[in-house]
Parts: C-alpha cells; sequence; structure tokens
C-alpha cells in the first residue's frame, strides 16, 4: 500500500489535526510500504534551526517511528513549508524530493506535486512563488535570526488570509493548460496533488487527477483524509475515518 496526503497545516493551535495526523500514522501509515507527504504538512517552517521547538519535535519523533519501522517517506514541498531542508529530513528519517515527481505503480505512471505552480492565473503569488523559491533569497532569509523569520512570516500569512478574501476559488485553482503541461512533459496518466483543498477526483482525456483534502477534524462536516495505492494498482480515496470516497 502506498499512501498520500497534504495540507495538514499542522500547529500546536490546532491540536485536533494533530490527533487526527498521529491516529493517521498509527493506524495507516504503520502499515504501508510507502508514504508520500506532497506539502504543506505544517502551516509553516521557518527554517530546521527551528527543529528543537517542542511540537516539532513530536512530529519528528511520530514521523521518526514510522520511518523505523520500515515505511518509506518522501515529502514534496508545499507553499507553507519549502524552508524544509536536510536536517529535518534526517531526523524524520524522510526523502526531500523536487517538486515535480513520477512514481510507477502497478504499470500506472503517476505524477505527484503540491500543486501550487499549476495555480498559474494567480499572478500575483507566482511572482511571489518564484522569489522565495530562489536559491538566494532563501540563503538570504535563513541568515536572519528566528524571531525576526517567524515575525515576516506572521505578517505574510495575515497578508494571505486578507488575499484569499479577494480572489476567486478560479484564480486559487489550478489551470487547465498547467495541468495539461505536466501531463505532457512527464508522460503521466495519473496525478495527485493537494494545496487547492478541493478534493476531487478528475478525468479529462483519458487521464485522471486527484486532488487531496486539507484535514480540518473539528469542520462541519469533518474534512481530511488521504489517497491509497493498493497492490493492484487500485487508486482509491479515504476520508478520516479510513471510509472510502466514491
Amino acid at each position: 500500500m502506498i499512501l498520500f496526503i497534504s495540507d495538514l497545516h499542522l500547529q500546536p493551535e490546532r491540536p485536533a489535526i494533530t490527533e487526527a495526523f498521529l491516529r493517521f500514522l498509527d493506524e495507516q501509515a504503520l502499515a504501508a510500504k510507502q508514504l508520500y507527504l506532497l506539502g504543506d504538512l505544517f502551516e509553516y517552517w521557518a527554517g530546521d534551526d527551528d527543529i528543537s521547538a517542542p511540537f516539532h519535535q513530536q512530529m519528528i519523533a511520530a514521523l521518526r517511528r514510522v520511518s523505523d519501522a520500515g515505511v518509506e517517506l518522501f515529502w514534496i514541498a508545499g507553499n507553507r513549508d519549502f524552508l524544509v531542508g536536510s536536517e529535518f529530513a534526517a531526523a524524520a528519517g524522510l526523502t526531500l524530493l523536487p517538486e515535480t515527481w513520477v512514481i510507477e505503480a502497478a504499470g500506472q505512471r503517476i505524477v505527484l506535486l503540491h500543486g501550487d505552480a499549476q495555480c498559474t492565473d494567480d499572478v500575483k503569488y507566482m511572482a511571489f512563488r518564484a522569489q522565495v523559491r530562489q536559491p538566494a533569497w532563501q540563503q538570504q532569509f535563513l541568515s536572519m535570526p528566528l524571531a525576526q523569520r517567524k515575525q515576516i512570516i506572521a505578517g505574510l500569512r495575515e497578508n494571505s488570509k486578507q488575499a484569499h478574501t479577494e480572489k476567486s476559488y478560479e484564480i486559487m485553482d489550478v489551470t487547465p493548460q498547467a495541468i495539461a503541461d505536466v501531463f505532457a512533459q512527464t508522460g503521466a496518466t495519473v496525478m495527485i496533488h493537494g494545496h487547492t483543498h478541493r478534493p476531487a477526483l478528475h478525468e479529462v482525456d483519458g487521464k485522471r487527477r486527484y486532488v487531496l483534502p486539507d484535514w480540518e477534524p473539528d469542520a462541519v462536516p469533518p474534512r481530511g483524509g488521504w489517497i491509497a495505492i493498493d497492490d493492484a494498482g487500485a487508486i482509491t480515496r479515504h476520508d478520516l475515518t479510513g471510509a472510502t470516497i466514491g
């Protein structure tokens, strides 16, 4: 079994999400062959020098326990936690992957990504993304004191919330052309991504695109879940209870 999750936005202030994640690791991930974390596992990541924070240590220990049990863990950065680096990866026992990654599962060619790079209609975000993904920008940012970085991130998060109220869902969603480009460039017939918080299965021109949910156990109805691929290649979507979604 291969499992995929994204967009948990883990943070100490949201214990219900943490509890749901730990339950998922115990009840699902430990029985899997591989677990792919497709971005925004954390609400934000200011740098690996914040690794000693008690909450981060708790999450790292939970992931490490899964890795030590023989489950392969893989990480694709999201728009909130792209500063996760090699120190975190080593501590958690996971492998950092490029922002687009292709796997073969039961004869299927599957492309994995977070999804934010395909929201090309959101011009302002794409410009911001291009800036913060530059190695020189990241090096300069990470050279700042940790407290200063957290203050900057808090401001960015607040600005992001405000911006979301002014943008349509269509602008913040992936664009058909960007998705078609990824399929063409990778030769995949299946795509799995997160970011948009709009879980669904889209089928176009014989290709399937699975969108992962964000996690919000306290919502009504609760949101969250994962995607699984079994040994026969069957792809299924699951809610937080583990029930299969049609």
